[in-house]
């Protein structure tokens, strides 16, 4: 009774005269709280002794039934009884003992706990908390009911006294977040900049401690360039959402680069028609690969055919002897465990599919090639992470096989390799078409028969004599990085996405020219990545591969890596016969040279 009055007392105090009631309903009010509360019954009302005496009865109970039970285990143990071999007397003690330690625990053990957890000193302060909680919730409730419905909606409620704002000397370490909108004084910036220049603050922390990624940015720059005495006035700043680059695309941003975009097409392809986006700073690219389409068009259309879709990942392990790797390679290739395998390596994502592993052995190193499908991302993270699932599991089995990296460029990943070219990876593609021998004189400007021995001599022979691996044509990384930049791929895995051999040969009696381009590693995707931000996204969304695809899985990124296909053929007609007809040169004086001095920024 004392504790809940002194617990009311302070409240009253911080209750403003204005309220809806005087202080004295409020006191009768609380009073009659008190009263309810101390005549509530209680759950030991229930109880059928007093409670000291059920108390007594249980811990007689307890404590009788665990002599019992003990002294009769250990007549067992003795005589060689099995334990689960119980009478009807042990069955009684046992539900006797359990009865007895469930009262026990909640008669008992909640307020031990409670007095572990809280300690004794507070619990004034704890209940007295609640206590003033309830008369909160009784004099809202008061206040609302003594205005009518339509207004209580609108009433204003009596509030405490705001405190006092005490000063804060500014911190760089303590700037909370803000929100984009929220310009800050030019003090405040200043000394976040003198603070990262002096060291005192990281330059990739100032996200996250000021909370607006384009000042972020701009502070950065700013500190940049006293730190270094260099210019970057040529780099926009504005313009850009750093946002969305956060945490997945660039870190430490100060600006961002312009590439052109172009637009080559339409590109006719299986059917459809396609404007393909290229970002380029090359003269030329974008108007001889919309040649190469316009001869496509004029000659019907290309068609272009998917060989194999799956992304590689392949870890490389050491054992003890040569014997130990090759146990391994035996146990991977073996098809009696492929299943178990898929099973382990699948459920890290909905999209992930093992297809097939490879291994290869370099003493008692061993390289295994795992190839999964991964829908319309282009899949690396997710292929990484079905082949961790495989390593932890192999290491039940293969406890002494040490996982020296999760890849060891058997995959191989932005360098290239002859295991993409002869095995593949990511979308392999053959795109093909037929050039009427008018439309290789009129749009082209040379014929057939040049075309051919060109092919032969150059993108064949030549290549071959330079030893190249996998670059047995013409041009095709200048179209696979411009479609790559433009559409939010990994530039780097231009490297292998690039491997293409350009076949031409004479058809229909040697007067149409059938050409086709070969590439066995296009890695590409609609979701992930730089295909998220603004302008990627539109150019996706131009050529309507957009994200990813709800109703097939993956067809998205087929069909993108169908059309980056079909822009190289269309790119590697139209230089060969730029060079078979002795344009080269003069196309790329007339287009990729300039006197202009635009490295000043525009006004």
């Amino acid at each position: 009774m004392d504790l809940k009055q002194r617990s009311i007392k302070p409240h009253l105090h911080r209750i403003p005269s204005s309220a809806a009631f005087p202080p004295s309903n409020i006191k009768a009010k609380a009073a009659k709280v008190v009263m309810v509360d101390e005549d509530s019954p209680k759950a030991s009302d229930a109880l059928p002794l007093p409670l000291y005496i059920t108390n007594g009865v249980f811990f007689t109970l307890f404590f009788s039934v665990v002599y019992y039970l003990l002294t009769r285990w250990r007549e067992k143990i003795r005589n060689s009884t099995p334990l689960h071999v119980v009478t009807l007397s042990e069955i009684a003690a046992i539900v006797a003992f359990v009865a007895s330690f469930i009262y026990l625990l909640g008669f008992f053990g909640i307020s031990f706990v409670q007095s572990l957890i809280i300690p004794r000193s507070s619990h004034d302060d704890v209940w007295a908390a609640d206590d003033d909680l309830d008369l909160d919730n009784i004099i809202l409730k008061e206040e609302t009911r003594s205005v009518p419905c339509a207004a209580a909606a609108i009433v204003d409620c009596p509030s405490l006294p705001s405190p006092k704002p005490q000063p804060h000397k500014a911190n760089v370490d303590d700037v909370l977040p803000l929100p984009n909108n929220t310009t800050s004084s030019e003090e405040e910036d200043e000394e976040i900049i003198k603070s990262v220049v002096a060291g005192t603050t990281p330059s990739y922390a100032l996200e996250s401690k000021l909370g607006d990624c384009y000042r972020a940015a701009a502070i950065r720059r700013e500190a940049l360039q006293r730190m270094t005495g260099k210019s970057v006035e040529g780099l926009p700043l504005d313009g850009f959402d750093y946002q969305s680059i956060l945490g997945q695309c660039c870190e430490m941003p100060i600006g961002y680069v312009q590439v052109p975009v172009g637009i080559a097409g339409p590109l006719l392809l299986d059917g459809r028609e396609y404007s393909v986006p290229m970002a380029t700073t090359e003269g030329c690219l974008v108007a001889s690969t919309n040649r190469g389409c316009k001869a496509i068009y004029a000659s019907g259309g290309a068609s272009s055919v998917l060989l194999k879709d799956g992304m590689t990942r392949a870890p490389v392990v050491r054992f003890g002897t040569a014997k130990r790797a090759a146990d391994l390679k035996f146990f991977l290739e073996d098809p009696l465990h492929f299943d178990t395998l898929s099973l382990v390596f699948n459920r890290s994502s909905r999209f992930g599919r093992l297809q097939s592993i490879k291994c290869a052995i370099a003493g008692k190193n061993l390289y295994m090639r795992f190839c999964c499908s991964t829908g319309d991302a282009m899949g690396m993270n997710m292929v990484s992470k079905g082949v961790q699932n495989v390593l932890d599991f192999l290491q039940n089995d293969f406890p002494d096989m040490d996982v020296i990296g999760i890849s060891g460029n058997f995959c191989s990943d932005k360098k290239p390799a002859a295991v993409n070219w002869i095995e593949g990876r990511g979308k392999s593609v053959v795109c093909e078409a037929i050039i009427k021998e008018e439309v290789v004189r009129k749009v082209l400007k040379t014929d057939v028969g040049s075309l051919v021995e060109l092919n032969m001599l150059k993108n064949l022979t030549g290549s071959a004599m330079a030893g190249a691996l996998g670059g047995f044509n013409a041009h095709a990384g200048n179209i696979v990085s411009a479609v790559f930049l433009a559409t939010g791929q990994d530039p780097a895995q231009n490297v292998e996405s690039s491997h293409c051999i350009t076949m031409m040969e004479a058809v229909n009696d040697g007067k149409d020219l059938h050409v086709s381009v070969t590439m066995p590693s296009i890695e590409v995707g609609t979701v992930g990545g730089g295909t998220q931000l603004a302008s990627q996204s539109a150019c996706l969304n131009l050529l309507g591969v957009k994200g990813a695809c709800k109703d097939s899985p993956g067809s998205n990124a087929r069909l993108l890596a169908t059309i980056v296909a079909g822009s190289v053929l269309a790119g590697e007609l139209s230089l060969m016969s730029a060079i078979a007809a002795g344009q080269l040169v003069k196309s790329h004086m007339k287009y990729n040279r300039s006197n202009k001095d635009v490295s000043k920024p525009a006004s």
